[in-house]
């Protein structure tokens, strides 16, 4: 299985505050990896490592290396924004921009020099179609995107994401802000993504992550614990801390 990110012994501080600690793991190419723990106990912050978004935040410092496909992301030749266009990222609220559905979608590809009316036509219906919302919107695209239901917002915010064609996508929380009819949606669309993307998902839901991921990163206070083949987290767990955190005995 081809490996798409490497982590050796990464620390990740804000200011003096350790944040994680001494992280060793591989990111295997077209799986869904869960990343569960309770709050605070860095999942966010380790998924923020891979697109360097953490470096908009002030005062925080790396220790220890992070590849992608071989390359070392935090040395000085890499260009953090052209990072994020291969590796796409959805949050945990839907985010739209106040714009039309059309423009969500063609905002990015549009900074980065589309400038084809078809070209853009054609990114916009594939983009909603891989985000299975095509059908849904196709006939109000140049409505805004506030108008459309939370789950609606964040398939768009996914489509969004997947208009600039990257190879790995990124979800914080993605369902936590939804009802279970829009939470099943996404894990479908998850499912169906990931023979063409490689996937990392936070989430607090740990039947979600038994249900959609391959891998899973167990974290607790900074920590990886244990990361193997999700069914032997979920069932077979190395760590008495894995099996204490599954069964509900803290978290």
């Amino acid at each position: 299985m081809e490996t798409v990110f490497s982590l050796r012994n990464l620390y990740f501080y804000y200011g003096t505050v350790v944040a994680l600690e001494d992280i060793t793991m591989d990111i295997e190419k077209n799986r869904v990896t869960a990343l569960i723990g309770p709050s605070g106990c860095g999942k966010s912050t380790l998924l923020r490592v891979f697109n360097r978004m953490n470096d908009l935040i002030e005062s925080t410092s790396v220790k220890g290396t992070v590849t992608f496909h071989g390359q070392d992301i935090y040395s000085p030749e890499v260009d953090p924004v052209e990072l994020r266009r291969r590796i796409g990222m959805v949050f945990q609220k839907p985010n739209p921009f106040p714009k039309s559905i059309y423009h969500n979608i063609t905002y990015a590809p549009r900074l980065s020099g589309i400038r084809s009316k078809e070209a853009l036509a054609a990114l916009v219906e594939e983009s909603l179609k891989q985000a299975a919302l095509w059908d849904e919107v196709k006939d109000i695209l140049d409505r805004s995107a506030m108008t459309l239901s939370g789950g609606q917002q964040q398939r768009l915010c996914i489509a969004r994401a997947l208009a600039m064609k990257p190879e790995v996508l990124l979800m914080d929380e993605p369902t936590s802000a939804l009802d279970p009819i829009a939470t099943a949606k996404i894990e479908e669309l998850i499912e169906e993504l990931k023979s063409q993307y490689t996937i990392i998902i936070v989430t607090h839901n740990m039947q979600q992550a038994a249900r959609i991921s391959e891998k899973t990163a167990f974290l607790y206070m900074g920590k990886l614990i244990e990361y193997n083949d999700t069914e032997k987290i979920f069932t077979n767990p190395a760590m008495k801390q894995t099996e204490d955190y599954i069964t509900g005995r803290f978290g």
